[in-house]
């Protein structure tokens, strides 16, 4: 799907894969995600679901893009009320409204966390929400200037999902021991590239 639809009877087409998509994740797991699947469970014809989502991989992307907007927007309303010049406790809250989001969320989890594979995304929404957490610790923080800020900041945010993801698949679940591995190396990562800076 290149762009939103238009047509108001397109959008609900679209919303009727995605939701009974989601619905074929939790239920029957990701690689049930299919076509056929989608069209059966929800009464489509597969031409119908051919003509938004050509591949299952396609479907995938779309609810993975979903999931990743939807941790942005809880992760700018998370930290609209933050205010700390330590380090510790701006990367600490960075990592907590992830992991609060991820395991409230079981299709996110199963989609983005306990893929064995690559992160199913594009990399658009994975860059928006790097960049909502790269606002939110120079807010607080002053940073020193450096070469690629935005790569340091894509790279941060993706060590704490590599983190989770290495967590719900060892454990079946997301769970404490991954919110703890993911500050701690999150932390270290910030605080080395902070000291080099400086």
């Amino acid at each position: 799907m290149d762009q939103a639809p238009k047509q108001e009877r397109s959008r609900k087409r679209i919303e009727v894969i995605l939701t009974t998509a989601e619905n074929i994740l939790l239920d029957e797991g990701i690689d049930s995600v299919t076509i056929a699947n989608i069209s059966e469970v929800s009464g489509l014809k597969r031409t119908s679901t051919y003509k938004f989502f050509q591949t299952p991989e396609s479907i995938k992307v779309a609810l993975a893009t979903r999931y990743l907007l939807e941790l942005k927007k809880e992760f700018s309303e998370g930290t609209s009320n933050i205010n700390s010049s330590e380090l510790s406790v701006i990367v600490l809250r960075s990592v907590e409204i992830m992991h609060s989001y991820f395991s409230s969320s079981a299709a996110a989890q199963s989609l983005i966390l306990s893929n064995t594979t690559s992160l199913p995304v594009t990399k658009e929404p994975f860059n928006e929400l790097a960049s909502c957490v790269q606002e939110f610790i120079e807010k607080n923080i002053a940073l020193p200037e450096i070469f690629n800020k935005d790569g340091v900041f894509r790279v941060f945010t993706q060590i704490i999902i590599s983190i989770f993801s290495l967590n719900t698949r060892e454990g079946g679940s997301l769970n404490e021991v991954g919110k703890i591995e993911a500050n701690r190396a999150a932390f270290a990562y910030m605080l080395n590239w902070v000291n080099q800076s400086s």
